[in-house]
């Protein structure tokens, strides 16, 4: 395992205040580049973090109807059947400036959401995000590349309902060209993207991408 400069990751984000239908206040992302996570370079590795074949990033709606959207509450659990992910989350906050946070490198088994933006199942876009890679070892999101369209993504949230979410694409962008209006702008529809660092890993700089999951939300339960 290469040796990591830092193990602050941190996620540069601006963000603004939005009406969306039905009454709801979201928040948008409007991200300048992508999300910095300074992992330890297990991507530098042949067991490195598995990346999405190009044929994942082929965008098609399958005609799967989208479930009605949920009332606002608190994600507890994200679970990720076909990767093995079983995760409990933590509420992740945006500074004054703009500057969303992770989770804390001793807390790379847990993924965070985004608590200034709507929860998961709200109508509008929910963000979740975590590491790919610890001094461990791999991280919550290590296999986020292996998902395949299709696949299921479940959050407990406190009410005792689980919002399912099914994916629809995954692609990874480099964190210099990184498309925010397509990865965080609020739908007219409960969706969900699950975010990690991917592509080539440098010492100081951390991972040149990111590996992002588009989901909906197709039932709850």
């Amino acid at each position: 395992m290469a040796d990591a400069a830092t193990d602050t990751e941190r996620a540069s984000s601006a963000h603004r205040a939005k009406g969306a239908r039905s009454g709801l206040t979201t928040v948008v992302l409007g991200i300048v580049v992508g999300i910095v996570l300074i992992g330890h370079g297990l991507a530098q590795r042949s067991d490195g973090p598995p990346e999405p074949p190009t044929a994942a990033s082929v965008f098609a709606d399958d005609g799967a109807p989208t479930a009605d959207p949920m009332e606002r509450s608190v994600p507890t659990r994200v679970r990720i059947p076909a990767i093995g992910v079983n995760a409990a989350m933590m509420p992740l906050e945006a500074s004054a400036s703009g500057e969303l946070a992770v989770p804390p490198p001793d807390k790379a088994d847990m993924a965070g959401w985004h608590d200034g933006g709507v929860t998961p199942g709200q109508l509008g876009t929910a963000v979740v995000l975590g590491h790919v890679d610890s001094r461990d070892g791999p991280a919550v999101f290590y296999d986020l590349g292996r998902l395949r369209k299709g696949a299921t993504i479940e959050v407990a949230r406190k009410d005792g309902r689980t919002a399912v979410f099914t994916v629809y694409g995954i692609d990874m962008y480099d964190r210099t060209s990184f498309p925010s209006k397509q990865v965080y702008t609020d739908a007219h529809r409960p969706e969900l993207r699950v975010i990690t660092c991917g592509g080539t890993f440098t010492p100081g700089t951390g991972y040149s991408s990111n590996v992002v999951v588009f989901a909906r939300l197709t039932a709850s339960r």
